[in-house]
């Protein structure tokens, strides 16, 4: 049975003056998946996120959240969002539960029960009555998911949620958001512009780059598809190695990088044609690999080269 759809946007576009700063960008999120919103400082994440939640009116396309169109039925349909927009708003002089406690009077009845839950799902039960001003970063910021999470949302929306952490804190927050969709059933759609963090987060990504969408889909498929992933031959002599592959490859798709190993860049279901034209050129073929590519790889493939 396939995956609902939590998630749909279709076309989005929002221009300020004469700089279009998101061009017809669209995609789906499915329930239960991590879905990350992938490109540099001003690509147009944030621009989006605000569209997808109200907070800016695109200047044409649509949202639809559970299937409700965001333009009419915008209450019925933020019922079902919960989110962090560039950084929780959260009052430093109140205690974790007091700040819970206040955004949950804006929620439906029920959603102060949720609180002591929540505290212990973002691992705060033991500083829920500490002032948030003695917070650190980390624990801010799952404060400030466990705020999102009050209303009981399908999709919860993740703006850069690991800036600014240390490796401790993003660690925390790649297992929370895991949780979340896993074990909750929540579609979380997350931004950011750290590569290797979204590669062990998310399910699928989009890459947006100067506002247009460049590449999408699952990320391993983005992975295998990238010019980064080659095969790695170790055989003997390397020279003849390196002349046969590149034979089969191209030229300049070969290279020798060792005095025993070749990388070249070839389709996995190639491989029984390299062994074939080695042995015929009397190479030793000790062993073969794919070095995997990296998410860095692929962006910056589809960016032409340039950097987050």
């Amino acid at each position: 049975m396939p995956a609902e759809i939590v998630l749909s946007a279709e076309n989005l576009t929002k221009s300020f003056g004469h700089r279009e700063a998101v061009a017809d960008v669209s995609f789906e999120l499915y329930a239960g998946e991590v879905f990350g919103f992938l490109g540099p400082n001003g690509a147009g994440k944030t621009t989006t996120i605000r569209m997808l939640v109200g907070l800016a009116r695109p200047d044409r396309g649509r949202i639809r959240i559970r299937g409700l169109d965001l333009s009419r039925d915008f209450a019925q349909a933020m019922g079902h969002v919960g989110c962090i927009v560039e950084s929780p708003d959260l009052y430093d002089y109140l205690t974790g539960r007091e700040n819970l406690e206040h955004f949950a009077r804006m929620l439906p009845d029920g959603a102060a029960g949720r609180i002591l839950e929540l505290a212990k799902l973002v691992a705060l039960e033991e500083r829920l009555d500490d002032r948030v001003g003695t917070y650190s970063l980390g624990m801010r910021q799952r404060l400030g998911i466990a705020q999102a999470l009050l209303g009981d949302p399908d999709l919860l929306v993740l703006d850069e949620p690991a800036n600014g952490l240390d490796p401790a804190g993003i660690r925390e927050i790649r297992r929370l958001v895991r949780l979340l969709a896993r074990e909750r059933g929540i579609a979380v759609f997350v931004s950011s512009h750290l590569l290797s963090e979204v590669e062990q987060m998310c399910d699928r990504v989009a890459i947006i780059h100067r506002g247009r969408t460049l590449a999408s889909g699952p990320v391993r498929d983005l992975l295998d598809r990238a010019s980064g992933g080659r095969l790695v031959f170790r055989v003997e002599p390397a020279a003849e190695a390196e002349r046969v592959l590149a034979g089969l490859a191209g030229e300049g798709a070969a290279e020798r990088e060792g005095e025993e190993t070749v990388a070249v860049s070839l389709g996995r279901e190639r491989v029984p044609e390299a062994l074939a034209a080695l042995a015929a050129a009397d190479v030793s073929v000790f062993g073969v690999e794919r070095r995997a590519s990296s998410l860095e790889e692929v962006f910056l493939e589809v960016t032409g080269g340039e950097t987050v």
